[in-house]
């Protein structure tokens, strides 16, 4: 829209998410949350990615700052748009690098976890359950294509 006070354009455009798996011993590290939306819940760490950043280093910077853990970006591994909300997440394949996390200050804990323990019911975000039954179903043939799926209101997703 034009800004009434000068010609200049000022665009709304969709906010980039960016974050990771981050898997160790075939269990993956989970966030609980420290901050609305969704304080208490668990989430994989992921942000909004920064000016100047890449979006490899964007989710290595959020996994550090949400778990304090070192991680190696392994694949790009999901995209989603979510429209409703103006988003679109970008999710990676990860390996924790050590054992060496804990909470950052947007977390209230973070634990690994695996397949059979992840509390389903305390996910905060429909876009990480989503990305989590995506990846363990790809994990059971050892291939993980790049995805891209959408995210609505109503349903719980759509793929493309």
């Amino acid at each position: 829209y034009l800004c009434e006070s000068s010609v200049e354009v000022h665009y709304q455009n969709p906010t980039m998410v960016v974050g990771c798996i981050p898997e160790m011993e075939d269990k993956i590290l989970f966030c609980r949350r420290a901050i609305e939306p969704c304080y208490g819940k668990w989430t994989l760490p992921a942000g909004y990615l920064e000016n100047g950043e890449t979006v490899a280093a964007g989710a290595r910077r959020e996994t550090f700052e949400e778990a304090q853990a070192r991680v190696e970006i392994l694949a790009p591994y999901a995209l989603y748009n979510i429209c409703y909300v103006n988003q679109i997440y970008l999710m990676f394949r990860a390996r924790l690098m050590d054992h060496n996390f804990r909470p950052g200050n947007e977390s209230l804990e973070v634990r690994l976890f695996s397949e059979a323990e992840i509390p389903w019911d305390e996910i905060a975000f429909r876009v990480m359950e989503e990305t989590l039954i995506q990846f363990f179903k790809d994990r059971t043939t050892g291939r993980f294509p790049f995805y891209i799926g959408n995210i609505s209101k109503k349903s719980k997703s759509s793929a493309t």
